[in-house]
């Protein structure tokens, strides 16, 4: 028993010492990696600090352009939305509403003017729901595109900061 327990002996005493023959390389390459991963670090600090002060330096001129870059669409959206005819009709439908308004003011002034007791009632106003729908369904897709701009945003960001040198 006591060969078994040499041959185990000389066995870790060799691995030991092949141990201890790679500790410094390994304990060099190891300082190596942390060391190159601070200068990773530090390099992508100091690129996200750049283009965090080119975000602020030109944050005005872009949020101008970007609340402008819907005006085009915009009078484009008018002008096919006036062209349909459902639209037309229900621009006819809803100035009926309008025209009534008129006629109860027209009304008023002239009993006022003849110094009645103003019996006309006054015009009752009423939100149009369709309007409501469109812009519920026009806030929830132009929410996506904001925020498939705000990925594009980040990925510019990050692209960025990890490009090298």
């Amino acid at each position: 028993m006591a060969t078994e327990i040499e041959k185990v002996a000389e066995r870790v005493a060799k691995l030991r010492a092949q141990a201890e023959k790679f500790a410094g390389p390994l304990a060099e390459a190891e300082a190596q990696l942390e060391a190159v991963r601070e200068a990773e670090a530090a390099r992508r600090a100091e690129r996200e600090g750049e283009y965090n002060r080119h975000v602020v330096a030109t944050s005005r001129d872009r949020a101008d352009e970007a609340a402008h870059s819907g005006d085009d669409a915009h009078a484009r959206f008018l002008e096919a939305l006036s062209a349909e005819p459902w639209f037309a009709a229900y621009v006819e439908y809803r100035s009926a509403r309008y025209k009534r308004g008129h006629v109860l003011t027209e009304a008023q002034r002239a009993q006022t003017a003849l110094r009645e007791v103003v019996t006309v009632p006054e015009q009752r106003w009423y939100e149009a729901e369709i309007l409501d729908e469109i812009q519920r369904t026009v806030e929830k897709q132009a929410a996506a595109l904001g925020a498939k701009f705000s990925e594009e945003l980040d990925a510019q960001r990050e692209a960025f900061v990890a490009e090298q040198d």
